[in-house]
């Protein structure tokens, strides 16, 4: 798939993620929106999935460790098949399959509940070292958020991933420079981030997280790094593709009114409008 189409598909996955959170009336749209981009590649280009079969034993696993960010994680599996994009209007209903956090119990495509912060990145390095005992090629990906990334136990995951050189894991850091209080330097600087993984044996990668150009080219790199695990820091911009949203802190976890919903999905159909003339 070219870029131009995933960067179509991506915008989809933004308009989705909005109408969830306006129907449910709560949810985190700023960092579904920015990393919807990542989403879009991992799911339509880098992984083996099978949407017919979600438990295929060879297949790619990803464990989403900022759980918060579930529309775009479902919006994400909707637009690839794992089940109908009506559903995810649903989101936090009472009843609903589609709850706050991933359930791996209710939701096809999902391999691993998650929701507590700085506990997924140890989720997936577990699956990463099981691969490799059972002498398996699926590759493991997990994404994380810089805000997230203040956990400690995320660092004793890397630690261990990269003392065992798990070089079938790759865990992406959505960097979006912003969590619920603010700007992450002024709340409890990660900053160099980079180098902090570095200093646990993982190969780094610094990109744009929202230019599939550089998407791709750090996901070709790191399937050829050998004997570590791979860091993607993906610099990216909150609520990216709704111009009210982007770089604002509020936006971390409430919803669009009816107003903000409809000036949210006029932005994205002109973003649509505009890659259909590419």
């Amino acid at each position: 798939m070219n870029n131009l189409e995933l960067e179509k598909l991506a915008n989809e996955i933004r308009k989705s993620i909005v109408t969830a959170v306006h129907s449910a009336k709560s949810g985190h749209p700023g960092g579904s929106l920015s990393s919807a981009d990542i989403f879009t590649y991992l799911y339509f280009e880098e992984m083996n999935i099978d949407p017919k079969n979600p438990k295929m034993e060879d297949r790619d696993r990803f464990v989403l460790s900022k759980g918060h960010v579930a529309p775009a994680y479902y919006s994400t599996l909707a637009e690839r098949g794992f089940f109908p994009k009506e559903d995810l209007v649903t989101l936090r209903h009472t009843g609903s399959y589609l709850q706050g956090h991933p359930d791996m119990k209710h939701i096809p495509g999902v391999d691993m509940s998650s929701g507590s912060l700085g506990q997924g990145v140890s989720a997936a390095v577990g699956m990463a070292a099981a691969g490799k005992f059972d002498h398996k090629d699926y590759r493991v990906y997990t994404l994380t958020g810089d805000g997230e990334i203040q956990e400690g136990q995320i660092w004793e995951a890397a630690m261990w991933a990269g003392h065992r050189k798990l070089d079938n894991l790759v865990v992406i850091v959505d960097n979006n420079n912003l969590q619920i209080d603010g700007e992450i330097d002024k709340v409890c600087s990660p900053y160099p981030i980079d180098k902090k993984f570095e200093a646990f044996n993982f190969h780094t990668i610094v990109i744009d997280g929202n230019d599939f150009d550089q998407i791709r080219a750090a996901f070709e790199e790191a399937k050829k790094t050998k004997g570590q695990p791979t860091a993607i820091i993906a610099k990216t911009i909150k609520g990216k593709g709704v111009s009210f949203m982007e770089n604002e802190a509020g936006w971390h976890g409430k919803a669009p009114n009816d107003e903000q919903y409809e000036i949210a999905m006029k932005d994205l159909e002109k973003a649509g409008e505009a890659l259909c003339q590419k």
